[in-house]
């Protein structure tokens, strides 16, 4: 019987492991965040879904997505606009690599 050897490789972070380049993997990191603290946000003020896409300026099933933490499904402009709609300002920060 032969042994297959098999590689494993090692990645920083999840997303770097998912995306295909370092750059899709800050944006999705980027995005993940955004929906985080939004998600803490309408969790805090108890918000239904309908409640909470209502103050966004989306549909419920919109805020579902968000709210099951669907990255792929939100751009940065979209989810800024909804912090923003929440009454929060979002800063970006850069950190040395």
């Amino acid at each position: 019987m032969t042994k297959i050897k098999t590689k494993t490789k090692t990645f920083s972070s999840v997303w770097d492991a998912i995306a295909d380049t370092p750059e899709q993997a800050a944006n999705l990191q980027a995005r993940a965040e955004l929906m985080r603290q939004i998600a803490a946000i309408i969790k805090a003020k108890n918000w239904k879904q309908a409640d909470a896409a209502t103050h966004c300026g989306v549909t419920q099933p919109r805020m579902n997505d968000l709210l099951r933490g669907r990255v792929s499904r939100f751009s940065l402009d979209a989810l800024v606009n909804i912090a923003t709609a929440l009454g929060r300002r979002v800063h970006v920060a850069l950190e040395v690599a």
